[in-house]
């Protein structure tokens, strides 16, 4: 089986659901002739016309507003914002009009888009471009949010939120991008959306993350389970909905819960998990819930950039201390 990289995996789950469905387009700021600030939707717009691959004005509530009204009308648009900071500008779009129209018609309508956008830190970046910002999206009902963090499941979960009836949200982690290569196959597939996966068993204490900070976890697992302490490490692949199935499974094995990821800590993914296992698995617990993630803080400069992002360290001295209570 051939090997793709995480950029070359969306690619082609797109250009594989626009052979399909002739109703699925793309637009956005540079998505056309220059195929994306990443190349993600490189070819695109040669194989498949202007109609369906367009750029837009530098506008990004233009952007998703036309892909809202698009979408009611019987397309299935996938609109890129071209870096997750970006995304501000489009708050009542897909919070006020996207997410409630299918409440708020009472069902006669739906909104079939995905917003594509790439996001996450450690790759020096200006200011808005790394901004972690999927938690603003987990408090609006009607939206779905989805993060991939590899290649195999970037693809999948694409299809899969290119099919779905409502908003999706897919985030793509930059620094992911092209960091590694997997076996990806060429027949189009879906992957559930809402569906963790359980990437590394083990009985010790859990671990459950997503995106970016997937493979520096799982890397400390793996040295972790050098000195014969075996962690569960839980990807989540969707924030909204959350898995909780499989949290509270994995946390009634182990007894112990730490929470990684790069937004700020404060109202953040982890504070939702962590009262989701205190509310149902309290009596499970040997041991207080750890997270470890961004600091309370804007996005840094990227000379401070390593020392604020979650890291290998930070990671190892949590799971010390997540280990420490008997």
């Amino acid at each position: 089986m051939r090997k793709l990289t995480m950029i070359e995996a969306i690619r082609e789950a797109m250009e594989q659901e626009m052979e399909k469905d002739q109703n699925v387009i793309i637009l956005g700021e540079d998505v056309g002739v220059n195929g994306g600030v990443f190349r993600a939707t490189d070819g695109l717009q040669k194989r498949f016309g202007e109609d369906r691959v367009f750029d837009t004005p530098l506008a990004e509530s233009g952007i998703i507003g036309t892909a809202v009204g698009l979408a009611m009308n019987g397309m299935r648009p996938i609109a890129e914002i071209q870096f997750l900071g970006f995304i501000y500008q489009t708050m009542d779009q897909i919070c006020a009009q996207a997410a409630r129209m299918r409440y708020r018609s009472g069902g006669r309508f739906t909104v079939p888009m995905v917003i594509r956008s790439p996001f996450s830190g450690n790759v020096r970046s200006p200011e808005l471009h790394s901004d972690s910002l999927e938690a603003l999206f987990m408090h609006s009902p009607g939206l779905k949010v989805v993060i991939p963090s590899n290649p195999y499941d970037a693809k999948g979960l694409l299809i899969s939120a290119i099919r779905e009836e409502d908003p999706v949200l897919f985030f793509e982690p930059m620094k992911l991008y092209r960091s590694s290569r997997e076996e990806v196959p060429e027949e189009p597939y879906g992957i559930p959306i809402g569906k963790a996966s359980v990437i590394k068993e083990g009985e010790d204490a859990t671990i459950v993350t997503y995106g970016g900070t997937v493979p520096m976890v799982l890397k400390t697992a793996q040295a972790f389970q050098e000195k014969g302490i075996n962690l569960e490490v839980i990807d989540l692949r969707t924030i909204s909905p959350i898995d909780t199935e499989a949290i509270k499974e994995s946390v009634d094995k182990t007894g112990r819960l730490m929470i990684v990821h790069e937004a700020v800590k404060t109202g953040g993914v982890g504070a939702e998990i962590a009262t989701i296992v205190s509310e149902e698995c309290l009596y499970s617990l040997a041991a207080p819930i750890v997270r470890v993630t961004g600091y309370d803080t804007p996005y840094p400069v990227q000379t401070v950039e390593d020392d604020w992002l979650p890291n290998v360290e930070r990671i190892t001295e949590g799971v010390e201390n997540l280990l420490s209570y008997q």
